[in-house]
C-alpha cells in the first residue's frame, strides 16, 4: 500500500472539494453545455447506495476530465424517482424534452431503469446505467444508447452463488424482493445452483421495502435448505440479515447468501451482524493504490458516506463519455446519443476504479468481479475497513456470454 489508510482518511477530512473551475466569460459564451441528469432513489430503500453519493461522483468525474479546458461546459441535474417507474420515465420525459439533457446516470431499481432504458433510446440520448441489476439492459432490451457499467444479476450470481455452492451449500430457498431485479437475481443464481449438483427447495417473494421478514425467514427454515439466498437489496437486505440474526438463522447451522451487498450496507448492519457474510462487488475502495486516490479526491464531498461499486460506475462512466466528447467534439456528442455511446464502445476504458478494461457490443462494461468476506471487528483496522478479498473473476469470466443474451445489436 503506497499510503496507510490512517494517512488516507486524515487527508480527505481535511481537504476541501475541488470546485468545477469555469472559463472566462466570453469563451463559456462561444462554448458548448453538455447536461448529466442523475436519477436514482434519493429518500428510500436506494439512497445510500446511490442518492447524492452519486451525483458527487459525476461531479468529481466532469473535473477529473478536464473537459472545461476544451471548451465544454457540463450541468448536472438530479431527481429523486422514488422508485417507481411511472415517476422514472416522466422525470426522464422531462429532461430531455424541456431541460435538454444529454445524458442519464445511475438509475437503481430494474424496474425504472427498463423504463428508462426505452425513453432514451425514443430521444437518441445516452445512458449509463450503474446501480440496475437487470440483465435485460443487454439483453432482449439492449439499446445502442445504453451502456451497464457495474455489475448485473448474471454476474453476481456466479460469483456470489457459485462459491456458496463449492463450499457446500448445495440447497437454497430464496427471498426474493418482487420486481424485475429480484425475479432476475434468483433466476441467474438457481442456474449456478443447478448447474453445480445443488437443488433449490423453494422461493417467496416480498415488496419493496418491507419492515418485517419473520414470516419469510420462517418459511425458508421450514424448507431445511442449508442456504437461504437474499436476492434483494439496501434497506431491505440489511432488515433481512438483521432479523436473521435476532431469530438465530445462522446458528441453527443454515448459511445467509447475501446475493447483492453494497459496502454501505455493511456499514448500516456494523461488523458484529455483518461479519463473515460474503458478497460481490466490482470495486472496493481500499482495493489498490488507484481506488484509494479516486476515494482520497470524492471523499470531502460524500458528507460521511464512502463510494461503493454503484458509485464508482457513475464516475467511471461519466469519465469515460466526456473522453468520448473530447475526442468525437461536443456538438456531436449532443446531435447523437447513439453516436456518442458507439465512440465510446471503441475507446479502451481506464479510471482509477476499474482500471483498464472495454465495452462490449451489447452495451456490456467488461471489468473483474471481486468476491470479498466482511472482515471481523478484530480484523478491521479502521472506518470502513471492512473486506477481505477471497477471490477474482476476470473480466473475460464474469459476465453473462455475448452470445447468450439475446441481443438485437449482435450480428449472428
Amino acid at each position: 500500500m503506497s499510503q496507510d489508510r490512517r494517512t488516507l482518511l486524515k487527508t480527505a477530512a481535511v481537504a476541501s472539494a475541488v470546485p468545477v473551475v469555469g472559463l472566462p466569460a466570453r469563451a463559456r459564451a462561444q462554448s458548448t453545455t453538455l447536461k448529466i441528469g442523475v436519477l436514482n432513489d434519493q429518500s428510500g430503500v436506494y439512497r445510500e447506495i446511490s442518492g447524492p453519493t452519486s451525483t458527487a461522483c459525476v461531479r468529481q468525474a466532469i473535473v477529473d476530465s478536464g473537459i472545461a479546458a476544451k471548451g465544454v461546459n457540463v450541468e448536472v441535474v438530479q431527481a429523486d424517482h422514488q422508485n417507481k417507474p411511472d415517476v422514472g420515465a416522466t422525470i426522464a420525459r422531462q429532461w430531455i424534452d424541456r431541460d435538454g439533457v444529454d445524458v442519464i446516470v445511475d438509475v437503481p431499481n430494474s424496474a425504472v431503469a427498463l423504463a428508462v432504458n426505452g425513453i432514451v433510446r425514443e430521444k437518441n440520448k445516452a445512458y449509463f446505467n450503474s446501480t440496475g441489476g437487470t440483465t435485460e439492459l443487454t439483453g432482449g432490451q439492449c439499446s445502442p444508447n445504453t451502456i451497464h457499467w457495474t455489475y448485473d444479476t448474471y454476474m453476481l450470481a456466479k460469483s456470489t452463488g457459485g462459491a456458496m455452492v463449492k463450499t457446500g451449500g448445495d440447497s437454497w430457498f430464496f427471498i426474493t424482493a418482487d420486481y424485475a431485479f429480484g425475479h432476475d437475481l434468483e433466476r441467474n443464481t438457481t442456474k449456478f445452483v443447478q448447474e453445480a449438483g445443488g437443488k433449490v427447495l423453494g422461493s417467496v417473494k416480498h415488496p419493496l421495502q418491507s419492515t418485517d421478514f419473520s414470516s419469510y425467514l420462517l418459511q425458508a427454515q421450514q424448507s431445511r435448505a442449508k442456504v437461504i439466498g437474499l436476492a434483494n437489496a439496501g434497506t431491505d437486505t440489511i432488515n433481512s440479515v438483521k432479523q436473521a440474526a435476532e431469530f438465530g438463522v445462522t446458528r441453527r447451522g443454515t448459511k445467509i447468501a447475501v446475493l447483492l451487498m453494497f459496502i454501505n450496507d455493511v456499514h448500516s448492519l456494523g461488523l458484529n451482524a455483518a461479519q463473515g457474510l460474503v458478497c460481490t462487488e466490482s470495486f472496493y475502495w481500499d482495493l489498490n493504490d488507484r481506488t484509494r486516490a479516486f476515494t482520497k479526491r470524492v471523499l470531502p464531498s460524500l458528507g460521511g458516506n464512502y463510494p461503493a461499486m454503484s458509485h464508482a460506475g457513475c464516475y467511471a462512466s461519466v469519465l469515460h463519455y466526456l473522453k468520448a466528447v473530447a475526442d468525437m467534439g461536443a456538438a456531436a456528442a449532443k446531435a447523437s446519443g447513439a453516436d456518442a455511446v458507439a465512440r465510446m464502445k471503441a475507446m479502451p476504458t481506464d479510471d482509477d476504479c476499474f482500471g483498464q478494461g472495454s465495452i462490449r457490443a451489447d452495451g456490456r462494461k467488461l471489468h473483474p468481479a471481486f468476491l470479498f468476506e466482511v472482515k471481523t471487528p478484530a480484523e478491521s483496522k479502521g472506518p470502513w475497513d471492512y473486506y477481505k478479498l477471497l477471490q477474482t473473476t476476470s473480466a473475460e469470466d464474469a459476465w453473462r456470454p455475448l452470445s447468450e443474451g439475446g441481443c438485437s445489436l449482435i450480428r449472428t
